[in-house]
């Protein structure tokens, strides 16, 4: 099967997108992800208006090293005006991609009448785009859900507004937003918009193995495979969904020994990029995930939700570990 694929002018090597996840796919996070055989990397969401007022924390978020690109940088706010002001701001910086959000679900997000919001809004879907994609020289993406909720099923309409706007593709989340993450994902909804728009379409949603990545490529016909939840602890999916698709053959799931060296790994990156602080704490979500149906992992959850150091990180890794 075919796997190199462009966004724009932007050449992508397979067609399995890590998902942009905020607290998730940061830096150390992608740079494994990376390493497994994911095609682009999506960064964390980061607020047009946190880079305007220069926020410090914003600057972090937008770290990237060549070693990880292409990345896809994801721009989230609902004023056109500042979405290109700052899109023409950061464009110097090192990634590939340019993605506004459109799908986050979130009630602080959504109260301020951006993410998901902005799909109830189709006009100012479209000034947005249009204002933003013409400000930058880069491809502009758009990730959008199946709608707000069920009464507002509009992604079709919201995918041909960003196509004529000027996006270069659309990701489709194939929940609305009222779902959050619960339910099914409609992945007719991915076809549907598919079918609608002649620039790539992103597919998203209830993607966890190398199965259900094939399923949905031959469902819906999609271009690329967005996968989120599916990653968490899990960054060795990229290499099965690749693997898989190149070569018809599932490689075997790593052992706890493989397991336990990527965790060190990401642990190192962490530690690396933000200190000991922060990076021990932000891994405890991360340990907690890569444990999960590892024999005796629940017993050893309150040690991992406590651990402060590095010493007691390892020290929890042999706990988990053992044989």
């Amino acid at each position: 099967m075919k796997m190199k694929w462009k966004i724009g002018s932007v050449e992508i090597e397979n067609p399995f997108i890590l998902a942009p996840m905020a607290g998730v796919t940061d830096l150390p996070f992608r740079i494994l992800c990376k390493e497994q055989g994911a095609g682009l990397l999506c960064m964390e969401m980061v607020s047009a208006k946190a880079i305007y007022y220069h926020n410090r924390n914003t600057e972090d978020l937008m770290a990237i090293r060549p070693e990880e690109c292409p990345v896809s940088l994801q721009l989230f706010g609902s004023d056109p005006d500042i979405m290109a002001e700052m899109a023409k701001k950061i464009e110097d910086r090192p990634f590939a991609i340019l993605d506004i959000n459109m799908g986050c679900p979130v009630p602080k997000v959504v109260n301020n009448g951006e993410g998901s919001a902005l799909m109830k809004n189709p006009k100012l879907v479209e000034q947005i785009v249009y204002k933003v994609s013409h400000a930058i020289k880069k491809p502009v993406t758009v990730k959008i859900r199946k709608g707000f909720d069920d009464a507002h099923l509009n992604a079709v309409e919201i995918a041909k507004i960003a196509e004529s706007a000027g996006a270069a593709a659309v990701a489709v989340h194939g929940r609305t937003r009222e779902q959050y993450y619960s339910g099914k994902a409609d992945w007719d909804c991915i076809r549907a918009v598919k079918e609608a728009v002649r620039i790539p379409v992103i597919g998203n949603g209830d993607v966890t193995d190398a199965l259900s990545a094939k399923r949905m490529l031959d469902e819906t016909g999609c271009d690329g495979i967005m996968i989120g939840r599916g990653a968490q602890g899990n960054p060795w999916i990229f290499r099965e969904v690749t693997e898989y698709l190149d070569t018809g053959v599932i490689p075997p799931r790593p052992d706890p020994a493989q397991i336990r060296r990527v965790v060190e790994r990401h642990a190192a990156l962490q530690l690396a990029v933000k200190g000991e602080y922060t990076g021990v704490r932000e891994m405890r979500k991360h340990l907690a995930w890569y444990t999960t149906g590892l024999p005796g992992s629940a017993k050893y959850r309150q040690m991992i939700n406590s651990m402060e150091t590095m010493e007691e990180l390892l020290q929890s890794l042999d706990a988990v570990f053992q044989s």
